[in-house]
């Protein structure tokens, strides 16, 4: 089930980016974040502050998360997207996580779907979002369901200094 986030699902969000971040610093995922950096829990907090923070949950565990709302990512301004679209057009997912625990069980197809959903329900025309161009799993994942890569823009992400975003869209 994915829902609307709420307070008490904060500490096993940020346990989530936790694991994340413990895997990269392995070096067994690159997904560009850093401890302390980016995510931490203001980023969850300030997402549900603004109702634009989601869980997917299953028997009362939190297994994956994402904000979802019309913000354009730092950036978005450089990219030629193939879709024209003002801001209210347009549907833009963060921060998506799941579970390494519960990776490989079709959880982060779940949640873009559900993502789609929203979207096709507010009738929004076009879906952005963006990831680190180091991210291969985040980039075959988007690829897979039908996003297309319009282009690559150095942003200061999220105080992780310059990033470079490959931002992607689906036209609805």
């Amino acid at each position: 089930m994915i829902r609307r986030a709420k307070e008490c699902d904060i500490p096993q969000i940020v346990s989530i980016y936790e694991e994340i971040l413990s895997l990269e610093e392995a070096g067994k995922v690159t997904t560009g974040w850093m401890r302390g950096i980016y995510p931490v829990e203001k980023t969850a907090l300030s997402a549900l502050s603004e109702g634009t923070l989601y869980v997917l949950e299953q028997e009362g565990k939190v297994l994956a998360s994402a904000v979802i709302n019309q913000k354009a990512a730092d950036g978005y301004d450089k990219v030629s997207w193939e879709f024209d679209a003002e801001s209210e057009e347009i549907l833009v997912i963060h921060t998506l996580t799941v579970s390494p625990f519960a990776s490989g069980k079709g959880y982060g197809t779940e949640f873009i779907r559900f993502y789609e959903a929203m979207g096709k329900e507010m009738g929004v025309r076009d879906l952005r979002l963006d990831t680190n161009e180091k991210n291969k799993g985040a980039r075959a994942l988007y690829k897979k369901l039908g996003y297309k890569e319009v282009g690559i823009v150095e942003s200061d992400f999220n105080g992780l200094g310059k990033v470079n975003l490959v931002c992607l869209e689906k036209k609805i």
